[in-house]
């Protein structure tokens, strides 16, 4: 019973280390055949009980979702692109809703966000296409 449940303190150090869920589940299941030795079980019903504890919790985790890895759109994220938010002037717009801007010491391909009507002004940056900003109007003043 003590080893079962030594290892399963080891798994949930190394759990608390790196930050995943697996190690979590495999102290479950290593407690879970400590226990299984704690009734005085045999040595493969122990088994049985650390690997059924970890399948189970390996499908619940499975479908709440949680081991989905979350997917970031980078290209519209400012948390992972500082360029967007940011705030460039166009001079003239093209008929193919294209222009050319000065942003951070360079000139930049620049296009218009759809459904927004082309004029020149101030624009906020809110998606970057390869090297290509998508603008979008910026809001008028303060209220």
């Amino acid at each position: 019973m003590w080893i079962w449940l030594g290892l399963a303190a080891l798994a949930l150090i190394g759990e608390l280390a790196t930050g995943t869920f697996y190690l979590l589940l495999v102290a479950l299941g290593l407690a879970a055949g400590g226990i299984a030795a704690w009734l005085n079980a045999g040595l493969q019903w122990e088994l049985v009980a650390c690997g059924v504890v970890l399948l189970l919790g390996l499908l619940v985790l499975r479908k709440t979702r949680v081991l989905k890895k979350r997917e970031v759109n980078s290209a519209r994220n400012a948390d992972v692109n500082l360029d967007i938010g940011q705030t460039v002037t166009v001079e003239a717009w093209s008929d193919s809703g294209a222009a050319r801007v000065w942003y951070r010491g360079a000139h930049w391909q620049a296009e218009l966000a759809k459904g927004h009507a082309a004029h020149p002004g101030e624009h906020t940056i809110t998606e970057l296409r390869g090297s290509i900003l998508v603008l979008t109007p910026k809001r008028g003043g303060s209220a």
